[in-house]
């Protein structure tokens, strides 16, 4: 779309910014006009925002602290979630998520967030906290330092990135595996009178199995996205090491 122009979009950003529009459509309907005694679309909605509320982020944060970061990790939630399940909607069925940039920009995010919250209650003063262990001999505690720094500000965001990534990577590509294989032995092996092509049913089977496991691939890891998060956030703001 608007091939040649700055503004070109290809398949996969043409996919987030529907997920994006849509999100924004769900989140406007479902609380322009909340009733005290919900209807059935309105209890789904609340039974989701309610989980990631009281079981991510305030279960890890507390309620103080839960309620100021509570927008921009429900955001990674709900954005994360959306961007996966577009991995098995036909039409789509390809993740938001399984192209680098996306799971960069959301582990960018929890980065900067869990040292903003350090740097904030403690200042300069966090950085030391996070690498100097106490009560070591100077040689022991600069050995550790340099793991805790390619562990805290080098691997987290590393991981979160590619954990999210390769996730639906490995699922598109066993969708794409299943299916292509059921194309091609019931339109070319099965109908050219080969009973081999009868396999197809097996591969189709794989198929609808993978899907209903990419499913439950998509909730786990914007779960896991969001309370690694929230969990690096808590431990930027703990007191003790």
């Amino acid at each position: 779309m608007f091939a040649g122009t700055p503004f070109e979009l290809n398949r996969v950003m043409l996919i987030r910014l529907l997920v994006v529009a849509v999100l924004i459509l769900i989140f406007w309907l479902n609380t322009r006009k909340m009733k005290l005694v919900p209807t059935r679309g309105q209890a789904a909605f609340e039974f989701i925002t309610g989980f990631v509320r009281d079981n991510i982020v305030i279960g890890t944060l507390g309620e103080k602290d839960g309620k100021r970061f509570m927008p921009i990790l429900m955001t990674i939630f709900f954005v994360t979630i959306g961007m996966n399940l577009t991995g098995v909607i036909p039409g789509l069925q390809i993740a938001g998520t399984s192209v680098i940039g996306l799971p960069l920009i959301m582990s960018a995010i929890a980065y900067v967030l869990f040292i903003y919250a350090g740097v904030r209650k403690f200042g300069l003063r966090y950085f030391k906290n996070a690498l100097i262990l106490p009560g070591l001999n100077p040689i022991m505690a600069g050995f550790l330092a340099v793991l805790e720094f390619l562990s805290t500000f080098i691997l987290r965001p590393v991981t979160l990135t590619l954990r999210l990534l390769m996730n639906m990577v490995a699922g598109h590509m066993l969708l794409v595996l299943c299916f292509v294989a059921t194309d091609f032995f019931f339109f070319t092996v099965l109908a050219d009178g080969n009973p081999l092509g009868l396999l197809g049913v097996g591969t189709f089977a794989f198929g609808l199995a993978f899907t209903v496991l990419e499913l439950f691939v998509a909730a786990l890891q914007a779960y896991v996205i969001t309370i690694l998060a929230a969990i690096y956030i808590q431990m930027a703001l703990a007191e003790e090491h």
